[in-house]
């Protein structure tokens, strides 16, 4: 990799970060830019879920003083996601990245939809949630965990719809909280990648402390930012996504 190509990653790295702090789906841009550069494609997944864990760290540091992550559930929504992302993780080594375009559309179109037809949802802290809305939040937790672990890409904008529509939270909240949890999902599927050896860990490390450099900077403002702010970047920026991926699996 020649300087220029590695500049323009740890660009596109950063901008990334501090963006997908409140939008997630940084490896919907990341991971095909690695792969731009001519990177196999499941060491650019295993770099990239490497480098996530520096995001992850950095986008959570900022909510730590803050009453957002003061869940009682929140054990139990990380357990499900570790148990989740060690199934995703094993399934990269059979499933070919290449199939993900679609889905990956077909899941940013529902969350748009979702978020449309809900606007209410994750402006204003509402009542507790059902305990069937809890079950299927608890399930999707683990649905999505696995996917997280098997690519990311998508995986916390999901997540971050789950909670606000089963759970009842802001999306200040959901934000918080899956940071936490992508913390664990990026661990858990980078030790499995680690043991395949499939992590280049000198650009992991460039482009991870690039990351963390952009989540702490994106995750500072979020905190001072409305939950209206936050549905209408994180809407514009889904529906850009939706689009894209859609365009890019038709091609």
């Amino acid at each position: 990799m020649t300087n220029i190509e590695l500049i323009s990653l740890i660009a596109i790295f950063f901008f990334t970060s501090v963006v997908g702090i409140v939008t997630g789906s940084n490896s919907l841009i990341t991971v095909p830019a690695m792969l731009e550069f001519d990177i196999d494609p499941a060491k650019a997944i295993a770099t990239n879920m490497f480098a996530l864990i520096f995001m992850s760290i950095g986008g959570t540091i900022p909510f730590l003083k803050s009453d957002v992550l003061k869940r009682p559930d929140l054990p139990l929504l990380s357990v499900l996601t570790v148990v989740g992302s060690i199934l995703g993780a094993l399934l990269v080594i059979i499933i070919p990245s290449d199939t993900m375009p679609l889905l990956i559309s077909i899941f940013m179109i529902a969350v748009t939809v979702f978020s449309v037809i809900n606007k209410n949802k994750g402006i204003e802290k509402i009542e507790k949630p059902s305990p069937t809305a809890l079950k299927i939040g608890y399930g999707l937790t683990f649905g999505l965990g696995i996917y997280g672990g098997f690519f990311s890409g998508g995986y916390v904008t999901t997540l971050t719809a789950s909670f606000i529509g089963f759970f009842n939270m802001t999306f200040i909240e959901a934000i918080a909280i899956t940071k936490v949890l992508n913390i664990f999902s990026s661990i858990i599927a980078t030790l499995i990648f680690m043991t395949q050896g499939l992590v280049d860990y000198q650009l992991g490390i460039i482009l991870g402390i690039t990351m963390f450099v952009g989540a702490v900077i994106g995750a500072k403002v979020v905190t001072k930012m409305s939950n209206l702010w936050l549905r209408r970047i994180f809407l514009v920026v889904v529906i850009f996504l939706a689009v894209r991926n859609l365009l890019q699996w038709i091609s």
